[in-house]
């Protein structure tokens, strides 16, 4: 008979290149109704204690406290973590880089099969990759990020094929997949380069903020959990409660809202929907087989960037607090996040930003980055405000950083003179659990025997053990122990279902806002002729700097405009004009090789209007400053003076000359936008206005032809000018002059109209500046 390592060791091809998986999952009911399943091959067996069964999963042929499916979690948690080794505890606290199902063939995340790329593999989509056996089995990862996923069917078999390998080694612990937000119509937030498949799709971040609905966001969180689980991921990792009160900030896109009230209410919404499940699904406090841990981001808010550079690079690793308004910042983790109203009482985990947080730590008088802060983390997250669950560090904070401050690598802000071994111990010290974004164990044991010796064995160990218990008692309380398999059939079924997916669609059709209507232009509800300029899109990069080709095209699919209007591409025969349009996108983001190469500081203006900007009445020096190893010469990184122009000008210049050329015919503009902007430079020239933050072209159509009516209102304030935004304060909301229009609107937070004029609401009326 083979042993346990034998026999996974000859399983492993077979599970590379996907097994028949349904006939090979067994499935017992123990007598009080707990369902337990596992595969067939991997050595598990089923234990009786009176009449209940329960799954050997160490394969002692006795039931362990972990095992026993009827003892709290907590008890449970403790005593597979004593069970665990150093190295098992080291693998527990790893979280994997970005995978997707299947492995890309080069780039970012690639990876192979049996050595060869997928498509000369002859593996399934679902097989396991060379590089995922490696972290699962040698590294002993057991938290895995999930990416772009081929079809629902193809997650799920990829699921089972994963916990099946797993399942047959050292004790047993499933892996607990996860992903960022995947329901965004967009489909592209953040880092997920498309969710793949179909799902239910939803308006996100600011979209989600503009509804002012914590009821819906709720919804989204309940129905968004189902199809989680349904493709087995069983960690979220949002909502972002960063309060968008720097008006730059890249990722301010993906924020509820700079107001403290409301995104307190939206993120509580979306972790109760996410992480409670219904009774016919619970187990035990809420928490079951629809639970979804949620991990809430960024402590303690990454809002606050200086000049709004995003902290993702070195230029922008700085969040600053000229207002003094830390408190608001931690409003909706402290008082929202960690105080749920349901069983399961506070988001599972939490992640802190990459960002430092200048000047804020009293005790230790650090600057460095929040992962890195035993101040942040220990002293004010653990002790002060008693959070005592998982905390995951940012992707890559231990990594080194990039050869200058505007390239995409590691984040060890603060700590970018240590080792990456020595960065892990810093984390250690700091207070938190676990690494993302690193899919290698040897650094986070070098950790560990860094700290013995500082502080013993016995210290570190228990150390290591607390880290265990708080990211084991996720993995249990989902239900991951007694059932980590999915029913291929059901998730067909349940993923991107019609009632999901209207669901969804109903959602973005709320977030649209309308900011004007002269003369009641809209709605437009004959099937008028619609003259739609095309849009000349310049060179765009991505993340990692890999660049699109310009070109000049319709920025909508114009086969859908046609279910509505007849389309024409003559002006003078069209009844309205329709221009789509995105927010101004400033191509540096806040920082150019170019002027940094020519002498100056690198540092630039990241602007909100269209037309160049010269930043005159920006600071004179900025509040934060220095580099250690990159650019030590630069002490200063104020931008004063400088200029920054949009990269997509175009979007305006359009907007004139299809006024220019329909003359007194309407012209109405659609704004996709992922920021605020200036609206002074082309409000007055045209009649109508709809915004909208990343949702679908068809449900802005829906409101501007009447089949639904505009209910959205502005989840922040739209600056008059770019002197107001230089004159905020990166810490505090609302402090900025909006515009008022040529109608007499404000654009300031919580405006909106409906087709009888400004929106007042019980939404206005409970969330207001």
């Amino acid at each position: 008979m083979k042993t346990k390592t034998c026999l996974v060791l000859s399983l492993a091809l077979g599970i590379q290149m996907g097994f028949s998986q349904q006939n090979d999952i067994k499935t017992v009911t123990s007598k009080s109704g707990t369902v337990l399943k596992y595969h067939k091959d991997f050595g598990v067996k089923i234990i009786k204690d009176g009449k209940e069964s329960f799954k050997d999963l160490n394969q002692n042929g006795k039931l362990d406290a972990y095992e026993d499916w009827r003892l709290p979690v907590e008890e449970r948690a403790k005593d597979l973590a004593s069970k665990m080794t150093v190295e098992q505890i080291a693998g527990l606290m790893l979280y994997s880089q970005h995978q997707s199902i299947p492995s890309g063939e080069v780039g970012f995340g690639a990876g192979t099969y049996d050595g060869k790329p997928f498509s000369k593999s002859g593996a399934k989509a679902s097989a396991i990759s060379d590089q995922q056996k490696q972290f699962l089995k040698d590294d002993e990862l057991r938290h895995v990020l999930l990416t772009a996923v081929k079809s629902p069917e193809v997650a799920a078999k990829w699921n089972n094929n994963v916990q099946a390998y797993v399942e047959g080694l050292g004790l047993g612990i499933p892996a607990n997949n996860s992903s960022d937000p995947r329901n965004t119509a967009t489909v592209t937030s953040e880092f997920n380069a498309g969710a793949g498949g179909t799902i239910s799709l939803w308006p996100d971040g600011l979209a989600m903020g503009a509804t002012f609905d914590p009821e819906l966001v709720k919804q989204f969180g309940e129905i968004a959990a189902q199809e989680y689980r349904a493709l087995g991921i069983t960690t979220a990792l949002s909502p972002q409660v960063d309060l968008g009160t720097e008006p730059r900030w890249y990722r301010i896109a993906y924020v509820f809202s700079e107001s403290p009230e409301l995104v307190k209410a939206m993120g509580k919404a979306y972790i109760e929907g996410f992480q409670t499940s219904d009774k016919d699904s619970e187990i035990n406090n809420g928490w079951g087989y629809q639970s979804v841990n949620a991990m809430v981001k960024h402590w303690p808010g990454g809002g606050p960037e200086e000049g709004g550079r995003d902290a993702h690079w070195a230029m922008g690793k700085f969040a600053v607090y000229p207002g003094d308004n830390f408190k608001d910042h931690l409003k909706p983790f402290t008082e929202g996040a960690f105080k749920l109203d349901g069983g399961t009482e506070k988001a599972a985990a939490v992640m802190p930003y990459y960002t430092i947080s200048f000047g804020r730590d009293d005790i230790y008088n650090e600057n460095v980055g929040n992962g890195f802060s035993k101040y942040m983390i220990t002293e004010l997250l653990r002790d002060q405000y008693g959070y005592d669950g998982v905390v995951c560090t940012d992707w890559l904070i231990t990594s080194d950083e990039g050869a200058t401050p505007a390239t995409f690598a590691g984040k060890p802000w603060g700590t970018e003179e240590l080792s990456v071994a020595e960065r892990h111990y810093k984390v250690l010290k700091a207070g938190v659990d676990q690494f993302g974004g690193n899919n290698q164990k040897g650094p986070v044991l070098e950790a560990y025997q860094m700290g013995v010796e500082e502080f013993g064995e016995d210290y570190m160990r228990k150390r290591f053990e607390r880290s265990a218990v708080r990211l084991l008692k996720n993995i249990f309380r989902t239900g991951l122990f007694e059932n980590p398999y999915l029913d291929v059939e059901e998730t067909k079924a349940i993923v991107g279902n019609s009632e999901f997916m209207q669901a969804g669609y109903d959602a973005q059709v709320k977030s649209v806002v309308m900011l004007k209507n002269k003369n009641q232009v809209l709605p437009v509800k004959e099937k008028q002729s619609v003259y739609i300029p095309k849009i000349y899109t310049p060179v765009t990069t991505d993340w990692w700097g890999n660049p699109t080709p310009a070109k000049l095209d319709y920025p909508v699919d114009i086969e859908l405009i046609k279910n509505y209007y007849n389309v024409t591409d003559n002006p003078k025969e069209g009844d309205f004009a329709l221009v789509f349009v995105k927010n101004p996108q400033t191509k540096e983001a806040g920082y150019s090789e170019v002027d940094r190469k020519e002498g100056g500081n690198g540092y630039v203006p990241i602007s909100l209007q269209y037309e160049t900007y010269t930043a005159t009445t920006a600071r004179e020096h900025s509040i934060a400053a220095g580099d250690p190893v990159i650019d030590p010469e630069i002490k200063d990184r104020s931008y004063k003076g400088k200029t920054s122009t949009s990269s997509n000008i175009m979007d305006l210049r359009t907007i004139e000359d299809t006024k220019m050329l329909m003359g007194d015919k309407p012209v109405i503009v659609s704004v996709t936008a992922n920021k605020p902007m200036i609206f002074s430079e082309f409000e007055s020239k045209v009649d109508g206005i709809v915004l909208s933050f990343g949702i679908s072209t068809q449900a802005v159509m829906d409101i501007v032809s009447g089949k639904e009516e505009p209910s959205g209102l502005l989840p922040l304030q739209m600056p008059a000018n770019m002197e107001t935004v230089e004159a905020q304060k990166e810490d505090v909301p609302f402090d900025m002059i909006p515009y008022k229009d040529s109608e007499g609107n404000t654009y300031d937070f919580g405006y909106g109209l409906d087709w009888d004029g400004v929106i007042k609401d019980e939404r206005t009326l409970k969330f207001k500046k």
